[in-house]
């Protein structure tokens, strides 16, 4: 009797003094729980790192841009000018490394956004890059400006992506304008971490005055922390063509972040084996980051790679494969013999969202997971090997990442969570927790809520019209576009980061530079 009425007053005090709490999530600043996999012995690893000092050293890389050959020159590197091969002891990469910084603390438009990328934390991008779009109900096409700026949206709404992405091509928007259009997108209708291409030093300096204008940073304060990034992709094997060269010079001298990534697929533009293309990506973009800490050294540079293998029978990238699974443990193993941030990728070679392109994005993602990468892009809505980003999929991806943040938080296990006096006590033997003080004080708060997922059963989710994950998953979509609200932004600032776009679409704007 005792027992049952401390339940009541327990219960009843809970239920005058305020009504339950909803559930507060906060998947911005995660740090990756689980165990770190090894799938070389560290003599293997540190082989690969010798063998790829060997080939700057004695093979080397072949420079397109001048200005960066100079750079290499002036710190040591040995040149020949007739075939743009620049030739990098292994004294100077060890120095770049040593000046790279291990920890990056990134500014968002809003404090609460922003992060720090080292190892041990855990960012995620959607899907990047794609020159197609596709959703059920409009289907594939080249991407559009209204196509970039709903990617633009989901994006901002859900926490668990931290850093915007280069997610699809505005293909019909000029590209002497485009870098306006998705620059003056990114300051309006998001507070999160943008990013600029690298497509040329003029487009490089607008975007950086652009975000400027629209943050209210002085030069001094634009160049004290990165406040956005690029991704600059090697030519493997062994090439670094002129924007990309020019962008890690710009964004290092301006003190902005460089996420580098050699795109290497084993038996096509690297070696067959998973050791050979992993130690061919460690090499590039060792030059590459060579490059960045000459230019300034202390400059903010993410180690990255994107290995996976081709389709033997048609020459086709493959994703979320095995030897994909592999790559990402070894360049994990790799950036920590290095002590640096690094970047890692999930995706699918699948044509649609469907069953192939689930199981592909959620090995690709456990690889990067268990291999311990700090940003993982790619991690929801790719398809087509990165021709296509998926409306649906990126919200059914999303869904995955969401449950992985959770984990992130980590269980606790304190006497409050045991619930000696609140739970176990209070339930005679064949009894029931659901109305347990503990229950009572948590069922809003204690568990995931799903965005997609429907937990109901056969008959129930018959009645309701027996609508699958996809199709669900366009609703979601649809409402999230329907109810979006950008963040709060100062008028003053837009107007003038307008004015500025309008003054130098007039001047003739700044077509890519290749």
């Amino acid at each position: 009797m005792e027992a049952e009425n401390r339940r009541r007053r327990r219960r009843g005090r809970g239920a005058e003094a305020m009504p339950p709490p909803q559930r507060d999530v906060n998947y911005r600043q995660l740090r990756n729980p689980f165990p770190q996999m090894e799938v070389f012995p560290a003599g293997q690893i540190a082989d690969m790192h010798e063998t790829a000092l060997r080939t700057l050293e004695d093979l080397g890389v072949k420079v397109l841009l001048p200005e960066a050959r100079r750079i290499f020159a002036q710190g040591g590197a040995r040149m020949d000018e007739d075939s743009e091969m620049v030739f990098i002891g292994r004294d100077i990469v060890e120095a770049a490394i040593a000046s790279a910084p291990k920890s990056i603390a990134c500014r968002a438009g809003a404090r609460r956004r922003d992060f720090t990328l080292e190892l041990g934390s855990l960012v995620f991008q959607p899907g990047a890059g794609a020159p197609n779009a596709t959703d059920l109900e409009r289907g594939r096409r080249p991407a559009s400006g209204q196509d970039y700026l709903e990617f633009l949206k989901l994006t901002h709404h859900f926490d668990v992506f931290q850093m915007i992405s280069p997610q699809v091509e505005p293909q019909d928007v000029p590209t002497h304008l485009r870098h306006y259009f998705t620059t003056q997108a990114q300051m309006e209708l998001t507070d999160k971490f943008p990013f600029f291409f690298s497509r040329g030093t003029p487009q490089v300096m607008d975007c950086f005055e652009m975000l400027s204008i629209a943050r209210g940073l002085t030069d001094d304060e634009f160049r004290a922390n990165p406040h956005c990034y690029t991704i600059i992709n090697t030519n493997s094997p062994r090439t670094l063509d002129i924007p990309m060269a020019q962008g890690l010079i710009d964004f290092a001298r301006h003190g902005q972040m460089s996420i580098i990534t050699p795109f290497t697929l084993m038996g096509a533009m690297a070696p067959i084996t998973v050791a050979g293309a992993v130690t061919l990506s460690h090499a590039e973009a060792l030059a590459a980051l060579t490059l960045t800490q000459l230019a300034n050294p202390g400059a903010p540079v993410c180690y990255g790679t994107f290995t996976s293998n081709v389709d033997m029978k048609s020459g086709a990238p493959a994703f979320g494969t095995p030897s994909h699974f592999q790559a990402s443990l070894a360049a994990g193993q790799l950036a920590r013999h290095l002590g640096l941030p690094w970047r890692s990728a999930a995706g699918s070679a699948a044509n649609i969202n469907d069953v192939q392109a689930a199981n592909e994005n959620q090995f690709g993602l456990w690889g990067c997971l268990m291999a311990g990468a700090t940003v993982i892009i790619h991690s929801a809505g790719w398809l087509e090997g990165g021709l296509t980003v998926s409306f649906e999929k990126m919200i059914c991806d999303a869904e995955v990442l969401n449950m992985v943040a959770e984990l992130c938080a980590g269980a606790q296990a304190g006497g409050d969570e045991i619930g000696f006096d609140t739970a176990l006590s209070e339930v005679e033997p064949s009894g029931h927790f659901f109305a347990t003080s503990q229950t009572m004080e948590r069922y809003n708060t204690a568990f995931y809520e799903p965005h997609l997922h429907d937990y109901a059963n056969f008959g129930t989710w018959t009645e309701r019209g027996a609508i699958d994950a996809n199709r669900r998953a366009t609703g979601v979509w649809k409402d999230i576009l329907a109810n979006f609200k950008a963040p709060g932004q100062e008028l003053d600032r837009i107007g003038a980061l307008k004015d500025f776009i309008a003054r130098r679409t007039e001047e003739g704007g700044a077509p890519p530079e290749s």
